[in-house]
């Protein structure tokens, strides 16, 4: 992005000279007046030569939340979306600042947020995108916002708490298969040697840990190289759409995927419907956020049947991926005229037991790789004792 020398004056009239970073001299403008500073002389300086390592071009989760909260504020407070995109560049770290300023540029060409936002989907995901697009269409861009920013908020939280309980369990798998993969490579030869030499008789769990240890020194480029093709060949599969749905819709027949699902689905349906948004456009926007596409092709033919008049209780009634609890709290929503409040506490009640079973799942993680390489470790040491005591028996 270039830079622009600048002679502007301040509000006491004094002159004040620098350099500012901008995609163009109107956007520099701009963001000395949002300093409270009137332009006098404005020139392009060379380009800014650094030397540093690849940055990462999308934003985390913590900034992403960062930048929906000031922009919530700032739209509730009924700034413009050109000023408030203005004020969170000035304030934001580089990465987002950068963001920020293409998102404002595409907006002063005529472009829709929502539109905008698409170009950068390594940082807004198609959740974000259509929630925004919903609330444009609905004139209620500021609540959508806010909404947004609790959601992202509390995603980030669940993020960084699953991240923190993974790492010792991941770092003690880690280094028990370094461990176990040092003593087949380097120690099991070397006392295969000693109890061959004295002539004594194997016993069939260390014939078998000799074959493996000899099987990984001979064929490990092989072993290697399968791994990386299997590895390619799922991946390149998963690309196939007719494959994906195939893997989606085995994945929905488990209780947890489809209470993901619907978790996902009824607080789209919520946030959105809370912040004014009509039900036919909030379901449209819900059925592009939700993570299982099998899942969302039921959402959308839900949508269909709504847009054609009926109760969306009775539309979800045709499908068995939606629970009865979900459907009952659903259809009293509709006769009392508060959908979208019943649709949070759902949303908020199948969120606090879906993390509860994470938690659960995440607990048994540690005592379940102890056993496992525990027991491989005990596999290792009964290998190698077992020959020794059947050699002390012989020279006793």
């Amino acid at each position: 992005m270039p830079f622009f020398h600048y002679v502007a004056a301040t509000e006491n009239g004094r002159t004040q000279r620098g350099k500012i970073e901008a995609a163009s001299a109107q956007a520099a403008t701009q963001a000395l007046r949002a300093q409270r500073l009137l332009p006098v002389e404005l020139r392009a300086a060379g380009p800014k030569v650094t030397f540093s390592l690849p940055a990462r071009k999308s934003l985390s989760s913590r900034e992403l939340a960062a930048l929906t909260r000031q922009m919530a504020t700032l739209l509730e407070s009924s700034v413009r979306i050109e000023d408030a995109l203005t004020a969170v560049a000035y304030q934001s770290g580089a990465r987002t600042a950068r963001i920020v300023r293409s998102l404002h540029e595409n907006i002063l060409q005529g472009q829709s947020v929502a539109a905008a936002l698409e170009q950068h989907s390594k940082s807004f995901d198609t959740f974000y995108t259509s929630s925004v697009r919903a609330g444009e269409r609905a004139g209620r861009l500021g609540a959508v916002m806010a909404h947004l920013a609790d959601h992202v908020e509390t995603r980030s939280k669940n993020q960084g708490s699953v991240q923190l309980a993974l790492i010792y369990p991941a770092i003690l798998a880690l280094v028990s298969l370094a461990v176990v993969t040092a003593l087949l490579v380097f120690v099991v030869p070397d006392i295969v040697r000693v109890f061959a030499s004295r002539g004594a008789e194997l016993p069939g769990l260390t014939r078998g840990l000799i074959a493996l240890s000899e099987g990984i020194q001979v064929w490990w480029p092989w072993i290697a190289l399968t791994l990386a093709a299997a590895s390619v060949t799922v991946w390149q599969m998963m690309r196939l759409p007719k494959f994906r749905m195939e893997w989606h819709r085995f994945l929905l027949k488990t209780q947890l995927n489809r209470q993901i699902a619907a978790t996902q689905f009824a607080g789209t349906l919520a946030t959105l419907t809370q912040s004014g948004v009509t039900l036919n456009d909030a379901l449209e926007a819900a059925s592009g956020t939700v993570g299982n596409i099998a899942y969302r092709d039921i959402v959308r033919e839900v949508a269909n049947a709504v847009r054609d008049g009926a109760a969306l209780s009775q539309a979800m009634a045709g499908h068995r991926v939606f629970s009865a609890m979900m459907i009952t709290m659903v259809a009293s929503g509709e006769a009392g005229g508060t959908l979208p409040r019943t649709l949070s506490r759902y949303a908020d009640d199948s969120a606090q037991s879906l993390n509860a079973i994470v938690k659960a799942l995440m607990g048994l993680v540690e005592p379940l790789v102890l056993l496992v390489m525990g027991g491989i470790v005990m596999l290792l040491v009964l290998a190698i004792l077992l020959p020794i005591v059947n050699l002390n028996n012989l020279v006793g």
